[in-house]
Order: C-alpha cells, then structure tokens, then sequence
C-alpha cells in the first residue's frame, strides 16, 4: 500500500481543467461575459496580478462573480421579480494570468444590488484569486472610481479602513471600444488588496 503523498499548493494542472482555451478545448466560462444580445453598458477590466516583491505571479486563475446591469444576479437565490433577468449575462468568468501576470475581462457595469439589511450596495464585482503558493482561494471585490457617492454608502467597503479602501477601488480610463477600469491585485506587501474571507 503506497504512503502518504505530500501536500502540494495549487499548481499549473488547473490552466489545463479550467482555463482549456490554448489546449483547443471549450471551457464552462472565459474572460469574455458579453455577447451581442447582453443587455447594459460594456466595460474592460484589466489588471496585473503581483506577489510582494511587485513581481507578476503568471499562471494563477482569476474568476468574478457579478450582478447584471440591472442589478441582478443570475442565481436561483436572486428571486427578485422587479429586477429583469438578462438571460445574455451569466455574470461568471475567469481568465488565467499571463507571464506578465496580466489578466483582462470584458464584461458589462454591474447594477447595484441589496446588502444586509436590504441597503443598497455600490455596483461592484467579487474576485476570487487562485495560485501556487495560496492553500486556500483569496476573496476580494472590485469597485469604481466613478460610484463614488455610491462608494460612500456601501457597508462592505465602509468596513475597510479608509487608508485601504484605495485597493478595491478600479480606476477609471477612457480608450477607444469604452471604458477600460485598470485594478491590479497585490498578494502581499504594502499595497496588499484587501481579502475578505469567504
């Protein structure tokens, strides 16, 4: 009877099982959550994932979870009759970092949606962040610089002291096809992203 294996941290076989795109195989979700017929206006989230020496930390999964443009989630627990459904919007997708520890998603601006105690929250995008080195997934959210009156009122980021809010926050930038919010996660270091638990 074979012994115990080691431990081992999450490796490179989940390019090959979740992100199967550069191996000729169709996978359950990419960075692309639009298509034609999705309903709500286009945004481009890009960003480079880095460890805490600033250097790019290649070949980790990055996946979001997020509400349509109107503000609902396409989830049995979402059972809001007043907020349309998009039925172009799984509101799912996951991208793997490149060598440069790039990742990118074109999606659409989330509506906001109710928190505890049926509050509004600013529009915003959750981040789960998959790699080597990590025995469990990292949560984190994304939020606009340009909700900032909406920013103001969310109780989630006004949890998170002020001096760190800075790092859930996507910076707004014009390019040509719309607007491009630049968000670059930190694992460690100074500029750490804050992570929620699950």
């Amino acid at each position: 009877m074979a012994g115990q294996t080691p431990s081992q941290t999450i490796g490179p076989y989940f390019a090959y099982v979740l992100t199967p795109e550069p191996y000729g195989r169709r996978g359950i979700a990419d960075n692309r959550l639009t298509t034609p017929a999705t309903l709500g206006p286009r945004i481009r989230i890009v960003g480079r994932l880095r460890d805490g020496m600033d250097q790019p930390v290649e070949d980790a999964l990055i996946e979001i979870w997020q509400a349509n443009a109107a503000g609902r989630y396409r989830h049995p627990a979402d059972d809001r009759d007043d907020v349309p459904v998009d039925p172009a919007f799984t509101g799912f997708g996951r991208c793997r970092t490149g060598g440069d520890g790039g990742f990118e998603f074109q999606t659409v601006k989330p509506g906001r949606v109710p928190g505890r105690g049926n509050r509004l929250q600013a529009p915003h995008i959750g981040v789960i962040v998959q790699a080597r080195g990590l025995q469990v997934p990292a949560f984190s959210r994304i939020y606009f610089s340009d909700e900032a009156p909406a920013n103001g009122e969310d109780l989630v980021l006004s949890s998170v002291e002020e001096e760190r809010r800075g790092t859930l926050i996507a910076r707004r930038e014009e390019a040509e096809g719309g607007p491009v919010y630049r968000f670059d996660i930190y694992l460690q270091g100074e500029r750490e992203t804050v992570f929620f638990d699950a």
